[in-house]
């Protein structure tokens, strides 16, 4: 089996489940570029309806929600204790654990968040209403069902983080006789 690389003393799962975000986020984001090439992914796609603007719009947000996917490798890599060099103001300095694991604990939220008004907005026919067949349905939600994997994932590589800087452990219970 190939060797993730992670810190030494990082679980070999949580270091599987940050290797793992990047990974299951892709392919939606290249579903989405797809849709901005013009490729038959909806009914419409084809005829190039898509404005300049919300092309720019969409694979922006592949490319930031790629970066952000990417961020959770930072908790099992030694750029998520001490900032590179290279960053400015912060490089070299120790990250404080409690606001990496606080921040991406908060990012799990947010994705359970976004995910929560898809379904809710796919049902209550809020959504856009994009045409599609049966075959381009199967590979939408194909591209898009491994996100739902994204903020359980996020959140436990967060917690084994903190609890891996901090030294995190349950308190001891103290029993009266």
């Amino acid at each position: 089996m190939p060797r993730i690389k992670s810190l030494p003393d990082v679980p070999r799962w949580a270091a599987v489940a940050a290797h793992a975000v990047p990974l299951l986020v892709l392919p939606s984001g290249l579903w989405r570029l797809a849709l901005v090439s013009g490729l038959p992914v909806t009914l419409d796609a084809a005829d190039g309806t898509m404005g300049l603007g919300e092309g720019v719009y969409v694979v922006s947000l592949s490319v930031v929600s790629e970066l952000l996917a990417f961020l959770t490798l930072g908790l099992v890599r030694p750029w998520g204790e001490v900032f590179p060099r290279w960053t400015p103001f912060l490089g070299g300095r120790r990250v404080n654990p409690a606001a990496a694991a606080g921040t991406a604990l908060a990012g799990a939220a947010g994705l359970c968040a976004i995910a929560a008004w898809g379904v809710y907005a796919a049902y209550a026919g809020l959504g856009p209403g994009i045409p599609v067949s049966p075959a381009q349905d199967a590979v939408l939600v194909a591209c898009y069902a491994p996100l739902a994997a994204w903020p359980p994932l996020l959140a436990a590589v967060a917690v084994a983080y903190y609890r891996r800087r901090v030294g995190h452990q349950a308190p001891a219970v103290r029993l009266r006789a």
